[in-house]
């Protein structure tokens, strides 16, 4: 992840923006960051469980 750098003595995560996607999330859980870029027209789905992020991913759909 070159768009982070961690700082492990002081816990602190930077974050070079001008690298990042346009539209995107970034996740962190359990001390690990996770970035994703966000489609530009669906839907994207964090599921939970006990307080920690279990799955992301896009949700497929077809309209009529």
């Amino acid at each position: 992840m070159e768009n982070f750098k961690l700082d492990s003595s002081t816990m602190i995560l930077t974050v070079d923006i001008m690298g990042l996607p346009p539209s995107c999330v970034i996740v962190i859980c359990d001390r690990k960051v996770k970035l994703r870029e966000l489609p530009p027209h669906r839907e994207y789905k964090m599921v939970t469980h006990q307080g920690k992020v279990k799955r992301m991913g896009r949700e497929e759909g077809e309209e009529f």
